[in-house]
């Protein structure tokens, strides 16, 4: 549950989310699983969803002796929130934190502002995290089906630093570059208490 409140900073850890993107694939996946396994699926877990995303980019708490991770939730600035995910107002997650066994996971909610662009914020978040010292892992999830920010982070990436561990989610493989690619749908599958045994055996 995600409750304690925090000041968030960058930490050895950073995830950065397209909330939007990321909260449209949920509906996509909750619509398709209902059909299939005929039955109702809740909103996704969003600390479980954080959880799993944070396994998925190498964070365990052999390799977290830190305990602190980043969460960055950018988000366009008439948005109130998740349709998808509980808890779902950026208001109820901004400041906000939990604690489990891989360490304490800090959020921020970040509103576009009218100046920029949500892939260009992305990029400058991205950005930053790359030329902190602090920084060892970085996780995004940028909007992969959409535009061009996918290649444009492949780009930026190419000068990354050889001793940051840096993950890119998208719902099928991409194109590749000097980072790791992992599936997003995994995770969101666990957040949504969609099980693999389900999966081998679907209902009529």
């Amino acid at each position: 549950m995600i409750q304690e409140e925090k000041t968030a900073l960058w930490s050895e850890n950073v995830i950065v989310v397209d909330a939007e993107y990321v909260d449209r694939v949920a509906f996509n996946l909750i619509v398709n699983f209902e059909r299939m396994l005929g039955r109702k699926i809740p909103a996704a877990d969003m600390a479980r969803w954080i959880d799993c995303l944070a396994l998925d980019g190498g964070i365990s708490p052999e390799a977290n002796p830190e305990g602190s991770v980043s969460v960055v939730l950018i988000y366009e600035k008439d948005s109130k929130g998740f349709e998808n995910f509980v808890p779902a107002l950026y208001s109820e997650l901004n400041g906000k934190a939990f604690k489990d066994h891989l360490g304490e996971f800090v959020f921020s909610a970040v509103p576009v502002e009218h100046l920029t662009t949500k892939d260009d914020l992305l990029l400058d978040v991205v950005q930053s995290t790359m030329e902190s010292k602090e920084v060892k892992r970085l996780m995004v999830v940028p909007n992969s089906e959409d535009g061009d920010c996918y290649d444009r982070l492949r780009q930026m990436l190419r000068c990354a630093p050889d001793d940051k561990r840096i993950t890119l989610f998208a719902m099928q493989p991409m194109m590749g570059g000097n980072f790791r690619q992992e599936i997003l749908g995994y995770s969101l599958m666990q957040a949504l208490g969609i099980k693999a045994a389900e999966l081998e055996s679907p209902n009529p």
